[in-house]
């Protein structure tokens, strides 16, 4: 903590024993080995340990310092939860042989890469199951079986069966599955936390809708378009934690939340609120530009060492800024050591600043690096 009290700095176990051993008279022997100095120096210890304690005290009391349960505990008084981790979804082609049962929760994963120690993610099918059509196909929905991100991989990544399902010769999933993520962090609870305290909801303002959306477990972030089409509408664009479009069934939990039918107050919102919950359109960022590397560096890292920087820059600005700066993708270019110099700098083919639209989220594009 930078604000302390005065009882509690420069509490030092040194500090402590020289102010003990002032109190003793002069013509004691006090020196390191005494009698006085050995039967003091334990004490200077455990009132250093005090204070210590004190100052960890403190620490954890304030919102903005405290940590873990004891922020949850917190956040519990203002009626803030943490987030759990959120399973990641998606779908699964199953072919076999036609009129073959697929039943509810049937095993299937990625495969474990020995080389990388890349554990095998497992998946099992939801809903009441599913029966192979003629022509021996099927579509399934799946869900990880571990909540986290690491339930989200890329198209294709699902094709080992876990057991044996007699009839099916082969799964894949065509599209990556999504909406997997961590459990809340420290600092996104607290940011929740804050964002209630000094924007307090009333009756169904901009701020009640943006804090409903957040109790949603996968939702990062909110913003509100009201009257968006007409009187009495209010349309709540969303983000996952990963600061990108969300999908379709995170934004159905966050409709179900705060407005499930319609206008009729059955969620959170208010009666006659007609409300609406979107995914944020995504805008991918271009960038493409001539540099002059360091003897020695290598293109391939410098790519990777942007793309990672500017998906972090990215990531800041969404639904907090619309404007991506030009001169901000330069800084990003020239805060990576390996470049000396750049030149020919396009940003979605231009030289000048990305203006977003209120729903609208910016995304890493394409990165074209050239020497």
């Amino acid at each position: 903590m930078t604000a302390l009290p005065d009882y509690l700095q420069d509490q030092t176990e040194e500090a402590i024993l020289e102010r003990m051993l002032g109190r003793v008279p002069a013509d004691i022997d006090k020196s390191e080995g005494s009698f006085i100095w050995d039967a003091l120096a334990p004490s200077a210890y455990e009132l250093f340990n005090s204070a210590v304690w004190a100052q960890e005290v403190l620490r954890r009391g304030f919102a903005s310092t405290t940590f873990g349960v004891y922020l949850d505990m917190r956040c519990e008084e203002h009626g803030i939860a943490r987030r759990a981790a959120v399973k990641a979804t998606g779908a699964l082609q199953v072919t076999g042989k036609p009129g073959t049962f697929v039943p509810a929760g049937t095993r299937v994963a990625t495969p474990a890469d020995p080389i990388t120690n890349t554990a095998s993610i497992e998946f099992e099918t939801v809903g009441d199951g599913v029966t192979l059509d003629g022509t021996g196909v099927a579509t399934v929905e799946i869900a990880a079986v571990e909540a986290g991100a690491s339930g989200n991989v890329a198209a294709g990544a699902i094709n080992v069966l876990v057991g044996s399902v007699p009839g099916v010769t082969g799964i894949i999933n065509a599209e990556a599955t999504s909406g997997g993520a961590e459990e809340e962090s420290d600092a996104s609870l607290l940011e929740r936390l804050m964002l209630k305290i000094r924007s307090p909801g009333s009756s169904g303002n901009k701020a009640d809708y943006i804090q409903w959306a957040l109790q949603v477990d996968g939702i990062g972030r909110a913003v509100v378009e009201p009257l968006w089409n007409g009187p009495g509408t209010v349309k709540v664009y969303v983000i996952d934690l990963e600061k990108r479009a969300p999908n379709a069934t995170l934004v159905a939990a966050v409709q179900n939340a705060i407005a499930p039918n319609g206008p009729l107050g059955d969620g959170k919102a208010p009666i006659g609120a007609d409300v609406t919950v979107a995914a944020a359109t995504e805008v991918p960022i271009q960038v493409a530009v001539k540099l002059t590397l360091r003897s020695g560096a290598g293109l391939a890292d410098v790519k990777a060492r942007f793309e990672a920087d500017l998906t972090a820059y990215l990531k800041q600005l969404a639904f907090t800024d619309t404007v991506v700066r030009y001169t901000r993708i330069a800084s990003v270019l020239l805060d990576i050591p390996e470049i000396v110099d750049f030149a020919d700098l396009t940003v979605n083919g231009g030289t000048g600043y990305i203006e977003l639209a209120l729903g609208e989220v910016a995304v890493p594009g394409t990165v074209s690096f050239s020497v």
